[in-house]
């Protein structure tokens, strides 16, 4: 049976889609008597019946062979375009890890929108973004890839515009949108340019391509270069970075997926293709710097923000940035142990932070305080998230941040220095954000503040369970250095930078005698890190100038040029038939005379040139 159901494992994104269809009829347009609560438990029972059947595979294959699976899509000529699939145990372990997550996150939903009406376009939504992500840990080809990445896309900015009525939530989707859409149509690029080159665009094949292919210096850069344009959207990494952080006026319930694994689509993907990215020693130097500015730029930022929602987009960024970093490494491995562990704690503080939200209705972080004593649950829960998302061992997120630290120690003692930095500065933040919410006195908005409802703390309690066993997990997958091989002086240097982040900024917030907010000596740099390194103020002047200045230029031409010579044509048109009309009178001796007239030019014409040609 279970050998049947990994033969099968493609339903899995098939179930999402299933109960995407079947949540529709429950939309408030369609049906009024029952409500729109149907369309939510009946998507929740599908994403159910996935995460069953990708556990009990990942059960069967674990530690197995991979298994191949392809099926023809198109035949046309001499292209020829399979959907390849692959079943691994890391393949399906990425499968559990979506729909475990989008389980927890659409129950989360039904107790975030238990008054709002559009369930079945919701939970519709987060079934698309199920099915999108399943299908792309299963696909193993790059052109399927891409498309899946489509869909996402369009997932996101529909999710993000759920609230359409809103113009802050209108603009966020449509910036998400088009941000995509500039790394995606360069992405595309490559994509398209890969298979003349490599003859298929199956990840194994491409890796055997790689390993032996000799390609001009300047292609292969540019072909790389390509390849991260995409991927470098969809992980908000600098200076795409900016549709994050808009995209947090979306609900809470959609951004569980988005700030852990939507925004690591573009790693995914990144992982599959990095033998090919491996011919430009150029692509990945840009890569580690893209990923160095992003983590170290965002980590920053983060500390600067007062929206209780912006400083942690910053840190899925800043995150993604290390992500960067170990991909322009070689770090394939790493890179997906970050994200794995990363999810749970990022998972974590947005759950956190989405019930405190509902109940408090303010976003303004400097609102906050006294709530340890009204949401002892969540404030605990905010501190495993802390834990678990910098380097504090035993947790799970230590290992893969002691793994990454190793072997760059080993080629570049600097990033080693970018690591530790972005490790004290996140873990500076998010004790920050703990602080202000849950420490101090309590404040008019947060003096009635109660746990809220089962099926927020629920799926909250059910990840931090998750993370406090995390390690043991990872034991599992043989994820852990043995006892004697941990590097003690590197570890020591990462715990004390946690350390050293957590105590500061408990030191600074939760001292009653330090002003709040706390003020800069330079209002110029506070200024410079709260309005995101002045980037929106740089598009501006730069990018959005200079296709104002062209928009504006070609108006210009269409309105002068353009439309002048169809208007002459038009004015001359209108003349010419306005003459003929008093030349018609309807006499046949008229019309004899016009036609010997016109003859009579004709050979006139005709004996001018045949005396031009005698002479």
């Amino acid at each position: 049976m279970l050998e049947s159901l990994s033969r099968i494992i493609w339903l899995v994104p098939c179930y999402a889609l299933l109960g995407a269809l079947l949540a529709v009829p429950w939309s408030p347009g369609l049906t009024r008597q029952t409500g729109p609560r149907p369309a939510g438990y009946i998507s929740t029972l599908m994403t159910f019946v996935a995460f069953l059947h990708s556990l009990l595979v990942l059960i069967h294959i674990w530690q197995q062979p991979a298994i191949d699976l392809s099926f023809p899509w198109l035949h046309a000529a001499d292209l020829e375009i399979n959907f390849d699939l692959k079943i691994s145990t890391v393949n399906i372990a990425a499968l559990v890890l979506i729909t475990g997550l989008n389980l927890g996150a659409q129950i989360y939903a039904i107790g975030y929108l238990e008054r709002d009406w559009g369930w079945a376009r919701f939970f519709s939504l987060m079934a698309l973004f199920e099915a999108g992500l399943c299908t792309l840990v299963l696909c193993n080809s790059l052109f399927f890839s891409y498309v899946v990445l489509e869909i996402l896309t369009l997932g996101t900015y529909l999710l993000i515009g759920y609230w359409f009525n809103q113009s802050l939530v209108v603009t966020g989707a449509r910036d998400a949108f088009l941000t995509k859409r500039v790394g995606d149509l360069i992405l595309l690029m490559g994509v398209v340019a890969l298979l003349p080159l490599a003859g298929s665009w199956n990840y194994d094949d491409l890796a055997q391509w790689a390993a032996s292919a000799d390609l001009n210096p300047t292609a292969a850069t540019l072909l790389c270069l390509a390849l991260i344009a995409g991927p470098l959207a969809k992980c908000a990494q600098f200076p795409l970075h900016l549709w994050l952080d808009e995209a947090m006026e979306g609900p809470i319930p959609a951004t569980i997926l988005r700030n852990t694994l939507v925004v690591a689509t573009g790693a995914w993907v990144l992982v599959k293709v990095q033998p090919i990215l491996a011919l430009s020693p150029v692509a990945l130097t840009v890569m580690i710097a893209i990923g160095s500015v992003t983590a170290i730029g965002a980590s920053l930022i983060a500390i600067a923000q007062i929206d209780i929602k912006r400083f942690l987009s910053y840190v899925v960024s800043a995150y993604m940035g290390l992500v960067f970093i170990a991909v322009g490494t070689g770090q394939g491995e790493t890179a997906l142990q970050l994200i794995f562990t990363y999810t749970f704690a990022m998972a974590i503080l947005v759950m956190c932070v989405g019930g405190i939200i509902l109940n408090n209705v303010t976003q303004d972080l400097t609102q906050y305080g006294g709530l340890w004593s009204r949401r002892p649950i969540s404030g605990l829960s905010y501190l495993v998230g802390v834990a678990s998302l910098i380097a504090l061992p035993p947790f799970g997120t230590f290992w893969a941040w002691l793994k990454l630290a190793e072997n760059l120690s080993a080629t570049s003692p600097l990033l080693v220095g970018v690591l530790l930095v972005v490790n004290l500065l996140t873990a500076f933040n998010v004790t920050r954000g703990f602080c202000l919410i849950f420490g101090g006195e309590a404040k008019p908005m947060t003096v009635r503040s109660p746990e809220g409802l089962w099926a927020l703390v629920l799926p909250m309690v059910v990840t931090v369970g998750f993370a406090l066993h995390l390690s043991l997990i990872l034991k599992q997958g043989n994820l852990l250095p043995d006892f004697a091989d941990i590097n003690w002086g590197l570890s020591s240097v990462l715990i004390a930078s946690s350390l050293l982040g957590v105590g500061s900024s408990a030191f600074i917030y939760l001292n009653p005698k330090i002003t709040k907010p706390i003020d800069l000596p330079l209002p110029v740099v506070q200024n410079f890190f709260a309005y995101d390194l002045y980037t929106d103020k740089f598009y501006k002047l730069t990018i959005v100038a200079v296709i104002d200045s062209i928009s504006r230029l070609i108006n210009w031409f269409d309105k002068t040029f353009v439309d002048g010579v169809i208007n002459l044509i038009g004015i001359v048109t209108i003349f010419s038939g306005q003459s003929l009309k008093y030349n018609v009178s309807g006499q046949t001796q008229f019309y004899v005379l016009s036609i010997v007239l016109g003859l009579t030019l004709i050979g006139a014409f005709l004996s001018y040139s045949l005396l031009g040609q005698a002479f």
